[in-house]
């Protein structure tokens, strides 16, 4: 059982990293368009909620191959 849940928390911990790259090339993309401040600024705050719940992702998938570790070793 502690093996699966090590299994799904790196899958989760991807996910949420993958979601983080997503939201660092979004933003690039907005800055090579050499975008005005307020347009620029409109694209973060798009992208900020994707960007924590990415984030949240990884971190609870990381907390799960932890907690599997710890008590399965």
């Amino acid at each position: 059982m502690y093996e699966i849940m090590v299994w799904a928390g790196a899958a989760i911990s991807v996910a949420g990293l993958i979601g983080l790259m997503w939201s660092v090339v979004r933003v690039m993309q907005a800055k090579r368009q050499k975008l005005d401040d307020d347009a620029l600024r409109a694209v973060v705050q798009k992208v900020l909620p994707y960007n924590l719940g990415a984030l949240f992702l990884s971190v609870i998938g990381l907390m799960l191959v932890m907690l599997g570790l710890t008590l399965g070793g």
